[in-house]
């Protein structure tokens, strides 16, 4: 399973130090660019799925053309 945490500055040392002291898990540091695109990504699928399930209409190509 993979995780992604948002950690406080001030805490994040402890926190990694702690999650390198547990043998079973490999902690990998990425940059805010990052995190922060796979948490755009994430909240896209997440809009995919409930379009279809009919829960919410997304935009057509046109009318997102036409925004720009």
């Amino acid at each position: 399973m993979k995780v992604l945490l948002d950690i406080k500055d001030n805490k994040a040392d402890f926190v990694m130090e702690l999650l390198h002291n547990l043998d079973f898990v490999k902690t990998q540091t990425i940059s805010s660019t990052k995190a922060q695109f796979l948490k755009d990504l994430h909240g896209a699928m997440k809009e995919v799925s409930l379009a279809k399930q009919g829960k919410v209409k997304l935009k057509s190509a046109e009318r997102l053309l036409n925004e720009l």
